[in-house]
């Protein structure tokens, strides 16, 4: 990848080529390398789209779409969540080369690697860009906390696999078994 000085700004991300197979979220105008999920991330990943997209299509209510596609939210951050919802209202920010505004709904699955960056640095992005909800699923504990932006900050929803369905509020009516993430 060709060298850039920081802060990274999304022309100079766009710009440059990446020629080193990894890809790259730009968080805070740095450019943040991402290696391969493991197979555990994919499946929780294909069963969570799967049944939302099924969802949104069947009510027409908008997009869902998966990793990975830029999401520009503004000149130093292009983050690429794992899933995103973007509501019938917005599709106009989905042009060929990504998301430009605010997803509705953005799902992360945390790794080993990603802890701090989804616990903290993208959920304050998300909650500052006007995310209204955000999905941080943990494999290693098997949980699912749902964050849903207010005027105060985000209101935190948790669920562990003993406990049954996580419902969004921004897809209403959308619920799924924990189970399936973990399966």
């Amino acid at each position: 990848m060709q060298t850039l000085t920081k802060p990274v700004t999304y022309d100079d991300y766009r710009k440059s080529r990446a020629d080193d197979n990894f890809l790259y979220e730009l968080l805070g105008g740095e450019l943040v390398r991402k290696s391969a999920p493991t197979l555990e991330h994919q499946f929780i990943s294909r069963n969570l789209f799967r049944k939302m997209d099924a969802f949104a299509a069947a009510g027409k209510l908008g997009e869902v779409l998966y990793a990975p596609v830029d999401v520009f939210i503004d000149e130093h951050n292009t983050p690429q969540p794992e899933i995103l919802f973007v509501a019938a209202k917005n599709l106009a920010f989905i042009t060929p080369d990504g998301v430009f505004g605010p997803p509705d709904l953005v799902v992360e699955i945390i790794s080993p690697g990603s802890i701090v960056r989804d616990r903290v640095d993208k959920m304050r992005r998300y909650q500052k860009f006007g995310i209204a909800e955000y999905w941080m699923i943990d494999p290693q504990n098997k949980s699912v906390e749902v964050y849903q932006n207010t005027a105060e900050g985000y209101n935190i929803f948790s669920f562990a696999a003993e406990s049954g369905k996580v419902n969004s509020r921004v897809l209403e009516t959308f619920a799924v078994d924990l189970a399936e993430f973990f399966a």
